[in-house]
């Protein structure tokens, strides 16, 4: 699904009520649409959870995204990159108010 319409459907879900986070591969989109939550991924188009057959990494994102999800942004947006390579425990730094690179 498109970078930007899961950050724009998960501004209106947040507007109902339903807290969200959104997976994005284009962090930039993120940057511009500014989704109340994101998870910034450097896995390629078509592999928000990285490779097929990794389930222990696939795991690790999901646990990082539901870590991501729990954090509520002191002023939105939250934009959490992900420390390619690790579990969820090494996420780094959250930019909170403004979309800018951290």
């Amino acid at each position: 699904m498109c970078n930007q319409a899961v950050c724009l459907v998960a501004a209106e879900f947040e507007r109902r009520g339903i807290r969200t986070v959104a997976l994005v591969l284009l962090r930039e989109v993120a940057e511009r649409v500014r989704p109340p939550r994101a998870l910034a991924l450097p896995f390629p188009h078509g592999y928000p959870l990285d490779a097929p057959g990794e389930p222990a990494r696939q795991h690790a994102v999901i646990e990082a995204a539901l870590q991501v999800l729990e954090r509520e942004p002191a002023t939105p947006p939250l934009l959490v990159d992900w420390a390619n390579g690790m579990g969820a425990g090494s996420m780094v730094s959250g930019s909170q108010g403004t979309a800018s690179p951290t």
